[in-house]
C-alpha cells in the first residue's frame, strides 16, 4: 500500500501547488507572477514532491505518466489500476480542500485582519497546516536514507519557495512559528493578536505530516 499511497500524496501536493498558485496568485496580478509563475509552481510540485516520494512509488502523480511507463516497459501491468485510483483520488481531495480554502465566506467566520486577500480564519488555518505538513513530508522524505543523497537541502529550500508561491495571498506564509513570533513583536499592525494562529497550524500541520510520512515512508519488511 506505501506506494499507492505515496502517489495518493504526490498528486494532492501537485494539484495543491499548481492549482492553489493559480487560484490564489490569480487574486493579485499586480505581483506579475503571471503563467510562469503558475508553470514553475507545476514544476515545483513535481521535484520536490519526487524528492519526498520518489523511491516510494516513483513519483508518477500522473495517470497518463503511469500509462506510458507500463506501455514503455518500466511499469508492472498490475500497479496500473491501484496508481490511477490513487492519484484522481488524491487530486480530488487537493481541489476540494483548495474549495474550502477559496469559498469559506460565512459570515460567522472571522476574518483574518492582515491576509492580504481577506482570506477566513478557517482558510489561514488550513492553508498553514497543509502546507506545513507537506513541508515536513518533502523534508522527512528528501533526507530518507533510500532517496538520493546530498540533495536533500536543495528540495527543502525549493519546497519553501513553492510554500511561498502558494500561500502569501492567503497568509502572508508562516509555516514557522519563530519567524511569525519575531516578526509580530515589532509590528505595528494587529499581528500579535493573531499570533497564535501562526503557532497552532504549524505545529498541527508538522504532526500530520510526519505521522502521515511514518506511514508512506516506512519500509517494507523482507
Amino acid at each position: 500500500m506505501n506506494k499507492y499511497l505515496g502517489e495518493f500524496i504526490g498528486t494532492f501536493w501537485l494539484e495543491f501547488g499548481g492549482c492553489g498558485n493559480a487560484i490564489f496568485a490569480a487574486a493579485f496580478p499586480e505581483l506579475g507572477i503571471g503563467f510562469a509563475g503558475v508553470a514553475l509552481a507545476f514544476g515545483l510540485t513535481v521535484l520536490t514532491g519526487a524528492f519526498a516520494l520518489g523511491h516510494i512509488s516513483g513519483g508518477h502523480f500522473n495517470p497518463a505518466v503511469s500509462v506510458g511507463l507500463w506501455v514503455g516497459g518500466r511499469f508492472n501491468a498490475k500497479d496500473l489500476a491501484p496508481y490511477i485510483i490513487a492519484q484522481v483520488i488524491g487530486g480530488i481531495l487537493a481541489a476540494f480542500v483548495l474549495y474550502l480554502i477559496e469559498l469559506v465566506d460565512s459570515p460567522a467566520m472571522v476574518l483574518v485582519i492582515l491576509s492580504p486577500g481577506k482570506y477566513s480564519l478557517v482558510s489561514a488555518l488550513l492553508i498553514e497546516i497543509v502546507l506545513t505538513a507537506f513541508f515536513l513530508i518533502v523534508i522527512l522524505g528528501s533526507t530518507d536514507k533510500r532517496a538520493p543523497a546530498g540533495f536533500a537541502p536543495i528540495a527543502i529550500g525549493l519546497a519553501l519557495t513553492l510554500i511561498h508561491l502558494i500561500s502569501i495571498p492567503v497568509t502572508n506564509t508562516s509555516v514557522n512559528p519563530a519567524r511569525s513570533t519575531a516578526v509580530a513583536l515589532f509590528a505595528e499592525t494587529a499581528a500579535l493578536s493573531q499570533l497564535w494562529l501562526f503557532w497552532v497550524a504549524p505545529i498541527v500541520g508538522a504532526i500530520i505530516g510526519a505521522l502521515i510520512y511514518k506511514v508512506v515512508g516506512n519500509e517494507p519488511q523482507s
